[in-house]
């Protein structure tokens, strides 16, 4: 089977469970993650965030989820979302070294941490360190 002519390229669009508590989740998502609320619509209660060129769409039906965001800076910002109330799930650790360059630049390290959202959402915060 030959590949597709065209195929999806980068994120357009995330959708995660804004839980029982939608004003809730987009505060975490603003005072710790430092994101602000692009759009809210009501009814029916959906809220988006945009993270360079991705929506985020909150919404209560959608099932919970994992978002990836890249974070430089990352033992930095662990420190300062710690602080500020956020629980960590797993504080940043190695989780790839990457000699060929097949996520990015040959020689970098892959370093995450993750965290949960008051909906539930986990969120992965990733960092290339050189090797």
């Amino acid at each position: 089977m030959s590949p597709p002519a065209a195929r999806p390229t980068a994120f357009r669009q995330v959708a995660l469970a804004a839980g029982r508590d939608l004003d809730a989740t987009l505060a975490f998502w603003r005072d710790i993650l430092g994101l602000e609320t692009h759009a809210i619509f009501e009814p029916p209660g959906i809220a988006f965030i945009l993270v360079g060129e991705v929506r985020l769409l909150f919404s209560g039906g959608t099932p919970q989820a994992t978002v990836y965001l890249d974070t430089p800076g990352l033992d930095a910002f662990c420190e300062q979302a710690s602080a500020a109330g956020a629980a960590f799930t797993a504080l940043p650790s190695l989780v790839h070294i990457d000699r060929l360059g097949q996520f990015g630049a040959a020689g970098e390290n892959e370093w995450m941490a993750f965290l949960k959202d008051p909906a539930g959402n986990t969120i992965g915060l990733v960092e290339r360190r050189p090797g």
